[in-house]
């Protein structure tokens, strides 16, 4: 009966859109798997920007909580890994508002020191300034304040917020997504330094070499931050970091007042008011259906 119910389905909404390149055979279940799609892609999937254009930290934290939960959730937690979920990294990053001060944090400290969103220049003395007052803020808090602590209780989900906040607001600061992906490489480098580890084993294997990586010439390591996805080297080996790098290449598009990150097509799709998730209010439709109010369109199996 499924099958018959999902050709059936497909059949009516025939009008599909290929949002997602091929992955490799040993991995890929079908075609537009969640796995296959760009993160510039995925940030034009994501309607805050369009909704909110003044309000770049909102916008921004719109696509972390997408991408938290379709690559840490759904991708890695169910696809990847067999249903071990990886639920508390998602929440992290959507839920209370740890990630949002800390990022606030970081555009007043750009509004004041670098002339505002879009005006710095993307260098790495502008990214080290950045990146490390921000992460060093967002420890601070760690430290003073035992609630958050107990919060964000692993140390690999500190790490995805310090260094979501970090890159993203260098993103915001220079609108160049490769300085963005620098401040979140510098805030784990720092995040290390000052608490000797980041989480469980394995986790910063690709922060260890990110910075190097994202100066890369060969694209399997530097290749710009909207062409990369869930299945690019390096990054498909564990959780808290995709949805987090989507946003930063996103944040590059919203500084700048783009109309799109990647894709109009993927923009004016998911702009759809007939749609019944509303991606111009992830957060808000998460809650919605944790609270048993979201109604999907029709039964899918």
């Amino acid at each position: 009966e499924a099958a018959v119910a999902d050709l059936a389905f497909a059949a009516k909404h025939a009008g599909v859109i290929q949002m997602a390149d091929i992955l490799p055979a040993r991995r890929a279940r079908g075609p537009n798997e969640p796995g296959g799609i760009k993160f510039g892609h995925f940030c034009d999937m994501v309607q805050s920007d369009r909704k909110y254009p003044n309000d770049p930290v909102r916008s921004s934290l719109e696509i972390v909580a997408a991408g938290t939960m379709l690559f840490d959730q759904i991708w890695l937690g169910s696809y990847m890994s067999g249903g071990v979920g990886f639920t508390q990294y998602a929440t992290a990053a959507y839920t209370d508002n740890i990630l949002d001060d800390f990022t606030q944090y970081g555009v007043d400290y750009i509004k004041k020191h670098h002339g505002g969103i879009g005006k710095a220049k993307a260098t790495q003395e502008v990214v080290n300034d950045i990146a490390t007052e921000v992460n060093l803020y967002g420890m601070e808090q760690y430290e003073e304040f035992p609630t958050a602590l107990e919060s964000h209780f692993g140390g690999s989900q500190r790490a995805s917020v310090l260094a979501a906040a970090s890159g993203i607001t260098t993103s915001l600061a220079t609108c160049n997504s490769n300085a963005g992906l620098n401040g979140w490489y510098l805030s784990m480098l720092m995040h290390k330094e000052g608490w000797s580890r980041l989480g469980f084993f394995g986790y910063d294997l690709q922060d260890q070499c990110g910075s190097a990586n994202s100066m890369s010439i060969r694209p399997d390591e530097g290749l710009l931050g909207e062409l990369r996805g869930p299945n690019y080297p390096n990054y498909a080996m564990n959780v808290g970091h995709q949805g987090e790098y989507a946003a930063i290449g996103g944040a590059a598009h919203i500084a700048r007042g783009d109309a799109w990150t990647l894709s109009p097509l993927m923009k004016i799709t998911f702009a759809d008011p007939s749609l019944k998730f509303d991606f111009s209010e992830v957060r808000r439709e998460f809650a919605k259906g944790a609270i048993r109010e979201f109604m999907p369109a029709g039964e899918r199996s």
